[in-house]
């Protein structure tokens, strides 16, 4: 993690206001979003990722129809704190995204939150069809849990700024 002194081309990350979570897919992009004062979080939508670097309109519109004052991206990494390939377009989605959308975007680690949003799900009794569309929004929304309470423990942004390079130790790829 890195010090609240990271910022984006778009400034420093708010502490309040509705942030949207988001879980990367190469096929499908969950969305979540939480409340003004970052006390609740729900599952938004599941967005088609095939597309995504020609969607900029459609993440515009989100924000403004939702109100969103930031962004916080998963980065998939490695138990050892490696990264990977996902992790690489992950971390280009997040720079697309801030440069499109000009809002503040953080990178958070998503390690075990589509495990944790299976568990979730198992309880919902969703056809598999279903689960399959909706396990991507469900693990957006344990993501953006995630980030918030980090930021209550340390009253500081969590994650890192999209400019960071990345840090993780060796891959478990390599």
């Amino acid at each position: 993690m890195n010090s609240s002194n990271d910022t984006n081309d778009q400034g420093a990350f708010p502490l309040s206001g509705r942030i949207a979570g988001i879980d990367f897919g190469s096929v499908r992009i969950g969305i979540s979003i939480c409340d003004p004062d970052w006390i609740l979080a729900s599952p938004l939508e599941v967005h088609p990722a095939a597309d995504w670097k020609d969607d900029g309109d459609y993440f515009r519109k989100l924000a403004d129809r939702e109100r969103v004052v930031g962004f916080v991206v998963g980065l998939p990494i490695h138990c050892d704190g490696g990264e990977s390939q996902k992790s690489i377009e992950a971390r280009e989605f997040a720079r697309w995204l801030a440069e499109e959308t000009d809002l503040p975007v953080r990178l958070f680690d998503e390690r075990f939150t589509t495990v944790d949003a299976k568990k979730r799900m198992m309880a919902g009794r969703f056809t598999r069809g279903k689960e399959k569309k909706r396990i991507d929004a469900v693990a957006a929304l344990v993501l953006l849990e995630s980030f918030l309470e980090a930021c209550r423990y340390r009253a500081v942004p969590a994650g890192e700024a999209v400019e960071i390079e990345a840090s993780g130790g060796e891959s478990l790829d390599a």
